[in-house]
C-alpha cells in the first residue's frame, strides 16, 4: 500500500493534457525574459534612428510653440500631437516585444488558449496556504536562484565599467564624436555581455523548470489504475458486457443447430453443426460449436430437434479448431465432411 501512494510513475499523456487544459504548462521566465530582452535591444538598435528623429520633430514642434498664446484649444494640439509621436515613438519597440513575449512562450509548450487559469479559484486566496507558500522549498529555491543570477550579472558589469572607467583619461582626449562612439561600444558590450549570462541562465532554468514541472505531475501507481479504469472502464463491467455478448452470441448459435444438417462430434469433449445450402454457398457452413459443456448443450438440442449427431473425433477436432463460427468448412476438409454429409442424406433419404 505504501508503494501505491508513492508518486513514483511517469505522468500519463492525459495527466499532461490535463494540466495544460488548466493552464499549467513548464514556463521558465528566465527565457522568456532573455529572448524579449534579446529583441528589445535589437528593435531598439534598428529603430533608433526612426526614433531619434520623431523625437526631434516634437522638440522641434515644442520650441515652435514659444511666445504662442496659452489657451484650451492650444493645450488640447499640444496634447494630441505629443500623445501622436508617442506612441509613434514606443508602439514599434512595444509591438516587437509583445511578439517577442508569445514567441518565447510558444517555443517553450507550443500554442495554449484555456481560460481556466484566469477563473475565479477562492482556494488561492486562502491565507493559511499562502502563508505556508511563503516558506516552501520551491520559494526558497527561487529566492537564491534569483539572488545568485542578480549577484552574477550586477558583479561582471561592474567589472567591465570598472576596466572602461580606466579608460577615461585616454577618451577624454578625443573628440565629441568618438567619445559618443566609444560609449556607445562600451553600451553594447556590457549589454550583450551580461545578456549572454543571462542566456546561460535561462537554459539552465528551463531544465530546472521543466524537471520541476514534470516531477510535480509524477503519479503513484493507483492514480495510473484509476485513469486507466476512467478511461476505459470498469474491467468488472466490461468483463460482465462481455458475458453478456457471449451468452446472447450462445443463445444464436443454438438457436441455429436445429436447422443444421448433422452434429459431428468427439463423444465427449467437441460438437460441430454443419449446414448445407447449395443454393446459398458453396460449401458447407459450421453454424454451432462448442466445448464440454456447449458441446453437450449442442447434442442435445439436436436429439430434441432430430438432428443426427455423427461421433467422428478427427473431424470434430479439425473443424472446432480450424473453422470459424458461420465460416465455410476449408477444401482440405472437403472430404471428409462430404461422406458424412452422405451418411447423413441416405439415412434421410434425401
Amino acid at each position: 500500500m505504501a508503494d501505491d501512494a508513492e508518486k513514483t510513475e511517469e505522468p500519463t499523456d492525459k495527466k499532461i493534457a490535463d494540466a495544460r487544459e488548466e493552464g499549467n504548462v513548464p514556463k521558465s521566465q528566465d527565457a522568456a525574459g532573455v529572448v524579449t530582452l534579446f529583441v528589445a535591444i535589437l528593435a531598439l538598435l534598428m529603430l533608433f534612428p526612426y526614433m531619434s528623429e520623431h523625437m526631434v520633430l516634437l522638440f522641434k514642434y515644442y520650441f515652435s510653440l514659444i511666445g504662442t498664446p496659452m489657451d484650451k484649444p492650444f493645450m488640447l494640439d499640444i496634447a494630441i500631437v505629443t500623445i501622436r509621436e508617442f506612441l509613434l515613438i514606443v508602439m514599434p519597440l512595444a509591438i516587437a516585444v509583445a511578439v517577442a513575449g508569445i514567441v518565447a512562450a510558444v517555443a517553450q509548450f507550443g500554442f495554449l488558449f484555456t481560460t481556466k487559469a484566469i477563473m475565479p479559484d477562492f482556494k488561492k486566496i486562502d491565507p493559511i496556504k499562502g502563508f505556508a507558500n511563503l516558506f516552501s522549498i520551491k520559494k526558497l529555491i527561487d529566492s537564491v536562484k534569483i539572488t545568485f543570477k542578480s549577484f552574477t550579472v550586477l558583479g561582471v558589469g561592474f567589472i567591465l565599467f570598472f576596466y572602461f572607467i580606466l579608460e577615461l583619461p585616454t577618451v577624454a582626449l578625443f573628440g565629441l564624436d568618438d567619445q559618443i562612439d566609444w560609449l556607445l561600444d562600451k553600451m553594447m558590450v556590457i549589454a550583450f555581455t551580461i545578456l549572454f549570462i543571462i542566456f546561460i541562465f535561462a537554459i539552465i532554468d528551463v531544465f530546472i523548470v521543466r524537471k520541476q514541472y514534470f516531477d510535480g505531475l509524477k503519479m503513484s501507481k493507483q492514480e495510473i489504475k484509476d485513469e486507466m479504469k476512467n478511461m476505459e472502464g470498469d474491467p468488472h463491467i466490461k468483463s460482465k458486457i462481455r458475458q453478456i455478448q457471449m451468452q446472447a452470441s450462445r443463445r444464436r448459435m443454438m438457436a441455429e443447430v436445429p436447422h443444421a444438417d448433422v452434429v459431428i462430434t468427439n463423444p465427449t469433449h467437441y460438437a460441430v453443426a454443419i449446414k448445407y445450402d447449395e443454393q446459398k454457398t458453396r460449401a458447407p457452413v459450421v453454424v454451432a460449436k462448442g466445448m464440454d459443456h456447449i458441446a453437450q448443450q449442442i447434442k442435445k438440442v439436436a436429439r430434441e430437434n432430430g438432428v443426427h449427431i455423427v461421433q467422428n473425433p478427427p473431424l470434430a477436432r479439425s473443424l472446432y479448431n480450424e473453422v470459424d463460427l458461420d465460416k465455410p468448412i476449408p477444401e482440405s476438409l472437403f472430404a471428409a465432411v462430404a461422406e458424412v454429409l452422405a451418411y447423413v442424406y441416405k439415412m434421410n433419404r434425401k
